[in-house]
């Protein structure tokens, strides 16, 4: 058997050679071939020179620096194509994804599943990161129409025809778990563990969520437009029907003066609900722009290897 384990790595300059390290000892436990490929998305720190480090050290460790910080999902994509493993692990680099699992992620494979992923018991996030967490998992899994919970991360072991099958979706957008769950096989996940961060803090902020979340949903659902269509269906109603009881009222002399509040009302309401309209309309038609561009989704501006 041969193993690919791929992390990602941003700003983690004191916490790589912990992971190599930790990555070594549980893959050497296995008895198996196996490399691990970090790929630097990006990192302004001094990242890239201790990977560089431990490739001198680690002869089955490739690096891989990206041109700039495309983003993890970005970074994972170019991780798994570099992967030549039968089996590829991927795990986040802050050493709250224990390597240690990777050996029953394989015990596991053995019941027939081509996907194991890690659902993660007691997090050690911050509350707000755990709340932001839980609201965008669940925003997520309505707009998309596909179940997915907060316990399910990255982490996981995935057979190369689950790994081939992603890399050949040519969305441009990148977001892993979505992908996965899209191709289908045979999976499952094992409880895991969920260790606290090496060092720092997560760089996830609220901002950044609510972007990555906007963005999957626009490529991954139609539910938002869906949503704006039956909204306008409703006010028409609604607005039919008031039209007929004034008309009623008017033809029967019941109105002698004109509401202002009204007037006012419907023209700010109807006049939001309008500019709503078309800013979801042009949500979808930027991301339409963006992916006939073509553009790669990561560039690769150095690569590290004695493999």
């Amino acid at each position: 058997m041969y193993l690919s384990v791929v992390s990602t790595i941003y700003r983690s300059e004191n916490s790589i050679g912990a992971l190599a390290e930790s990555i070594v000892t549980a893959c050497d436990k296995l008895n198996i071939t196996y490399e691990i490929i970090l790929v630097d998305d990006g990192s302004l720190d001094n990242s890239w020179y201790k990977i560089e480090e431990l490739t001198e050290s680690i002869p089955n460790l490739k690096g891989v620096k990206l041109s700039k910080n495309f983003g993890q999902h970005y970074a994972i994509s170019c991780g798994i194509e570099q992967a030549k493993g039968e089996w590829i692990v991927v795990m986040d680099g802050d050493l709250q994804d224990n390597p240690k699992e990777i050996e029953r992620f394989l015990e596991k494979t053995r019941e027939g599943f081509k996907i194991v992923t890690a659902n993660r018991i007691g997090r050690k996030d911050t509350f707000l990161k755990r709340v932001y967490s839980v609201v965008f998992w669940k925003s997520l899994s309505y707009l998309t129409g596909k179940p997915l919970h907060h316990s399910i991360s990255n982490f996981g072991i995935y057979h190369k025809n689950v790994i081939e099958s992603v890399i050949s979706m040519r969305d441009n957008i990148r977001f892993f778990p979505t992908m996965v769950n899209w191709v289908g096989f045979k999976k499952t996940s094992i409880d895991v563990e969920h260790n606290p961060r090496y060092e720092g803090k997560s760089t996830y902020t609220l901002d950044k969520m609510v972007k990555l979340a906007i963005d999957v949903i626009l490529v991954n659902s139609e539910k938002p437009i869906m949503v704006v269509i039956k909204t306008g269906i409703l006010i028409s109603f609604i607005s039919f029907l008031v039209g007929a009881i004034y008309l009623y009222k008017y033809l029967n002399h019941q109105i002698s003066v004109p509401g202002y509040t009204s007037i006012i009302i419907s023209i700010w309401f109807l006049g939001g609900l309008i500019i709503f309209i078309l800013g979801v309309l042009g949500l979808y038609i930027s991301k339409t722009f963006d992916a006939v561009k073509k553009r790669p989704y990561y560039i690769i501006e150095k690569i590290t290897s004695k493999i």
